[in-house]
């Protein structure tokens, strides 16, 4: 079946060839808005990863580009693979506290984060369940009780709820709560929302993105919460109101025992980039590539976890700008170069790429599933947000600094009597450009920039300036040109980034100096793909590529543990960080 779905494609493709000609040898704005109106279209639905409307933008983007004259890259022109698409709590969790069972859902609900697992135990109140000691704040909810083997319950949230530059805001997470009660050997964790932390004591929505802590986690209703604390004759509200009040650590054993069995469930989908090649003119570059790359993928409905700034509605974003602009670029760019005798000696790869809004997965995975040498890859151009060109005409591109002499290069080819271009020489950046640079490929990133519709519904079709991305497609085509024929490779060269610039990066100011791989590709660990010469990391001798699986005899298994470590650390403070190097254990001394 498989065979006959890939000759039929072909034959399509060949018959759509046929009657385009050679292809067309301009952009036109005609052309853009056809791409853009049907990508961001209603019946797409947002093109949220892995769904229909995701599926449907992949097959538009490769029959275009098979009717331009490309060839598949590999295969069928896709490279199909698997997201998480939700989280679910499972048909087996459950709740006992003594002899009286719990209703799922209305009783309880395990946390996105929770590991599944059953446990046993009796249960310790642990107060806001810190273990805080830093210079400005100190607060240990388990100095004076051992919960090894046991259940802890604690509050969420902290002391001081209402104020927005709470000391306690580096420390009050959920998830942080749940790994430190498992540092302290706890068997799983019960959180229970306070008067002040939650009137309504609500359960919300699980939502994907979390990692594993590794033990049960559940929330429980205040209600569930007071029979726990039954043998003790307090309920949580008295408690919340006396820590909130003193400011000092509480913590007891309750006298009640639990039993829990969590069960939360990964649901997969399927996905896919579109990979397609159109061959260099020139026998001996013909095996060199120059990439063009945009994402078509979106926030689908919006809601919970997508990212939306619309945060509280549930409607189409049509993501016309982020990033139909990108595709619809690309698709023009290639119809020109397959129909522009002597315009690439080398071949071009276009790169289509899904789960770019769920942290750049779908480059990430072409980089790190290559269907070709990486190594023969000159340059990566990729598009994002490129359709929304002020009067001003500026423009930003990013990378110029990941070759010798690129910003330069790209420069000679400005006119900025047209457009006002700014450039940024790092290679990393919010962008599927960065997981190319992270392989050591020069790269450029264009865009026109963030605009109020940005992840909201209201970046529509009609939005666009379309005849501002024909201008702006005049300056892209011209650099790709002289790349796709200058017979000198590039030379890459690190640019950046000079520190961890990620809000979730920052916690109290201790860094590393690397940038982590977020995307969780690596199990049981963290790779640094960018280590930041004369930061610690490099110091202490750190390498791109380590994987990171302890700091201070305390596992690392991905991102979210990685942040957590760091909260815990000290300036000035010496640490031991145990990492895997050529499968190879190495523990690396690092001065912060």
């Amino acid at each position: 079946m498989k065979t006959l779905q890939v000759f039929f494609f072909f034959i399509a493709a060949a018959i759509i060839t046929s009657c385009s000609g050679s292809g067309r040898k301009t952009v036109t704005a005609g052309e853009l808005i056809d791409h853009v109106r049907y990508l961001s279209s209603d019946s797409l639905r947002g093109r949220l990863t892995g769904s229909a409307g995701d599926s449907l933008a992949a097959e538009y983007i490769r029959m275009k580009l098979a009717s331009y004259g490309l060839k598949p890259l590999t295969g069928d022109g896709f490279q199909r693979f698997k997201i998480t698409s939700r989280i679910l709590a499972g048909p087996d969790n459950m709740l006992k506290i003594n002899n009286t069972d719990c209703k799922a859902d209305e009783d309880f609900l395990p946390f996105s984060f929770s590991g599944n697992g059953v446990a046993e135990a009796p249960v310790v109140f642990a107060g806001y369940g810190f273990n805080i000691n830093n210079d400005t704040l100190k607060w240990n909810d388990y100095e004076k009780t051992s919960v090894k083997g046991k259940w802890v319950m604690v509050l969420r949230g902290d002391p001081d709820n209402d104020n927005p530059v709470s000391r306690f805001t580096s420390f009050n997470g959920d998830r942080n709560k749940a790994l430190t009660a498992k540092d302290q050997g706890a068997a799983g964790i019960l959180f229970v929302s306070g008067e002040a932390y939650d009137k309504d004591d609500k359960f919300e929505a699980l939502v994907k993105g979390e990692f594993s802590v590794g033990i049960p986690a559940f929330r429980i209703k205040r209600s569930v919460a007071d029979k726990i604390l039954a043998g003790k004759k307090t309920r949580i509200a008295d408690l919340e109101k006396k820590l909130d009040k003193t400011h000092k650590p509480s913590s007891f054993e309750t006298g009640s025992k639990v039993t829990g069995k969590a069960d939360v469930v990964q649901e997969l989908a399927n996905t896919r980039n579109v990979e397609m090649i159109l061959p260099g003119e020139d026998e001996k570059l013909k095996d060199q590539y120059i990439v063009m790359g945009a994402h078509f993928d979106h926030l689908g409905m919006g809601g919970p976890g997508s990212s939306s700034r619309a945060v509280d509605t549930i409607g189409i974003h049509h993501g016309a700008d982020d990033n139909a602009s990108g595709v619809a670029m690309m698709l023009e760019l290639a119809q020109k170069f397959a129909g522009t005798k002597g315009s690439h000696k080398r071949s071009i790869i276009c790169l289509s790429f899904s789960g770019e809004e769920e942290g750049i997965l779908g480059s990430k995975y072409f980089t790190d599933n290559p269907p070709i040498d990486l190594s023969k890859i000159d340059a990566m151009l990729n598009f994002d947000m490129v359709g929304r060109l002020r009067e001003t005409k500026d423009i930003q591109i990013g990378g110029v600094g990941t070759a010798a002499g690129l910003k330069e290069f790209v420069k000679a080819q400005c006119d900025t009597n047209i457009l006002k271009p700014s450039f940024s020489e790092e290679g990393y950046g919010p962008s599927d450009h960065a997981s190319f640079y992270m392989k050591d490929i020069p790269v450029l990133y264009f865009t026109t920039g963030a605009h109020p519709d940005y992840h909201t519904p209201r970046d529509t079709y009609d939005k666009i300036n379309y005849k501002g991305m024909v201008t702006f497609s005049d300056l892209i085509y011209k650099v790709e040109e002289k790349l796709a024929n200058d017979t000198a490779k590039l030379k890459f060269s690190e640019a950046g980034p000079k520190a961890e610039t990620s809000r979730t990066m920052r916690r109290r100011g201790i860094t590393l100096g690397i940038m982590p791989d977020v995307t969780g590709s690596i199990k049981n660990g963290l790779r640094a793909d960018f280590v930041t010469p004369g930061r610690p990391a490099a110091l202490g001798g750190m390498k791109k590529g380590d994987i990171i699986t302890s700091i201070n005899n305390k596992p690392v298994n991905n991102i979210e543990d990685y942040m957590f470590r760091l909260n815990q650390l000290k300036k000035g403070q010496t640490i031991s960080v145990e990492v895997l190097r050529n499968s190879q254990k190495e523990v690396l001394i690092i001065q912060l």
